[in-house]
């Protein structure tokens, strides 16, 4: 029998009828979902799946040709403003170079509390320290954002949404490019935050260790195939659907840049 305060719960991610179209690709359709506060949701699919161009919708940097996306019961252009959800692309998408530097990044969650001036306020640099103190790049602070291995760039932008306060964390394949230790330490970091009542949907090819922190997992392939708990997304014959190939022995797919 549910229990009738989760019942009660405004999903922190509904996403109903979303449909996506480039020119005359369909990137996705007819995608509906619901996610609650305080969960990790591991999104797994082939490259061109769709899985980064449902994140851009969320963020509402994607048009929608149809459907609605709701985050904590609100439309996703008021829950940007209001800094309700935060986004970590995909490593391609992020100039490396430019400069600035860990903290400078982490403050930039912080825009959405400021005034047209971007003053900095006490309680802004205290909400940034907080943030790199939980993500462990206290030391780091100051260094380039170039300069920092793969698995701590992927914790700066973590930061980022921790210092912003939002409730729900977008991560576009964290784990693509990062040594086993530092996938270890971002695993950790988001099982915390979730504890904490953050809901967390994170995109990924490693199969492997997705049962090991995701409280439940959508099989996407343009629509969602499968919405359950990682044990069951990942039994062969639904993989075998999202991957079109005998995935009996559940090795995981390219880790290529996804296109979709």
């Amino acid at each position: 029998m549910p229990n009738p305060d989760t019942a009660q719960q405004v999903p922190a991610l509904d996403i109903s009828g979303l449909t996506v179209r480039y020119g005359p690709v369909t990137a996705l359709d007819d995608v509906s979902m619901t996610v609650r506060p305080g969960r990790i949701c591991g999104m797994i699919g082939m490259n061109g799946s769709g899985k980064s161009t449902l994140f851009k919708s969320i963020m509402g940097l994607v048009r929608p040709t149809s459907g609605r996306v709701t985050i904590a019961g609100h439309s996703t252009s008021r829950a940007r403003a209001r800094g309700l959800v935060s986004y970590v692309p995909q490593a391609e998408d992020v100039d490396w170079q430019f400069p600035i530097s860990v903290r400078e990044v982490a403050m930039t969650g912080r825009y959405g509390r400021q005034n047209l001036f971007r003053r900095i306020t006490a309680r802004d640099n205290e909400a940034v320290d907080a943030a790199l103190a939980q993500v462990g790049l206290t030391d780091l602070a100051d260094r380039q954002i170039g300069r920092l291995s793969g698995g701590q760039r992927k914790r700066a932008f973590v930061a980022r949404g921790i210092a912003q306060g939002a409730e729900i964390l977008l991560l576009d394949e964290p784990f693509a490019g990062v040594d086993k230790r530092s996938e270890a330490t971002i695993i950790d970091l988001l099982t915390d935050l979730a504890s904490h009542g953050r809901t967390v949907l994170i995109s990924t090819h490693d199969l492997s260790t997705l049962p090991s922190f995701a409280d439940e997992a959508v099989l996407l392939m343009q629509r969602v195939l499968v919405h359950d708990t990682p044990q069951e997304a990942l039994r062969p014959e639904n993989l075998a659907l999202a991957f079109g190939v005998d995935v009996t022995e559940r090795r995981a797919p390219r880790t290529d840049a996804e296109v979709g």
